[in-house]
């Protein structure tokens, strides 16, 4: 590394403006943001979620919801809820809200050496990487130490240590879901890793606080963060707003 930086990456925010400054207030003092795509969907707050993503950073990959959100792409093979979530927010962005999204980059991305941030996967912006047998060719095949991923809004990490080859699962043990927690991992030099921050704001990992990692290149660690927020205010807001129920009653599940 060139210099030392304290980076905060964040995914899947999902228009979820409460769970964002949840995880804003809850960050370490950080220099750079890694923001690794769906800003938005599903959510009552696009262009106030849009506003604050283009503020904080400058290395964006693109979700399929920014694509669908912004007309890049039509939103097949969405589900109807999420459609609906689609239409919805297309309708409300601002000009240079859609603009942005239009513009941000299809991963990978590399923002520093040996580093790169996807949606999905290095191969496919919209694969999903859930299970070992999904994140041990990526691995295998990535020139990378590490890849920073998204999409699946589950918080995780995979790992292959390349001298013996031995593959390992990152899964942060947590002892609560109402408080703030961290758990720190320390990279090992002779490994490779896939990192999955979680959802901001939309967690699908049976842990309804919003999801976050803080890596600093100088310990050369990365930390999960779990934080909680006003979920109850969220939830009001997407029914206002006249968006489909569920997406409020889930926020509350974390699933």
């Amino acid at each position: 590394m060139e210099s030392c930086l304290r980076i905060l990456v964040l995914s899947d925010i999902h228009a979820n403006l409460e769970a964002l400054e949840a995880c804003m207030e809850a960050a370490p003092e950080y220099d750079q943001v890694f923001n690794l795509g769906d800003i938005v969907g599903y959510g009552a707050d696009p262009n106030e979620v849009a506003v604050r993503s283009r503020a904080m950073g400058s290395v964006f990959v693109r979700g399929n919801h920014d694509k669908a959100c912004s007309g890049v792409e039509a939103p097949e093979g969405f589900n109807p809820i999420a459609a609906m979530a689609v239409y919805w927010t297309q309708k409300r962005l601002t000009p240079e809200n859609l603009k942005f999204l239009q513009q941000l980059p299809m991963g990978p991305v590399s923002p520093m050496e040996g580093v790169q941030c996807v949606h999905g996967s290095a191969r496919d912006e919209d694969e999903y990487v859930v299970v070992a047998r999904e994140a041990y060719p990526l691995l295998a095949e990535s020139t990378a130490r590490i890849t920073f991923f998204g999409h699946t809004h589950i918080q995780c990490g995979f790992a292959v240590d390349t001298p013996d080859e031995l593959f390992h699962i990152l899964l942060p043990r947590y002892k609560t879901k109402n408080r703030k927690e961290q758990e720190k991992i320390h990279l090992k030099t002779s490994a490779k890793y896939l990192m999955n921050p979680g959802s901001v704001g939309q967690p699908r990992d049976n842990d309804p606080r919003a999801a976050f990692i803080f890596y600093d290149t100088d310990e050369d660690s990365v930390t999960f963060y779990r934080v909680p927020y006003d979920i109850a205010k969220a939830q009001k807001k997407i029914l206002a707003a006249g968006l489909p129920d569920r997406l409020a009653s889930r926020l509350a599940e974390g699933m």
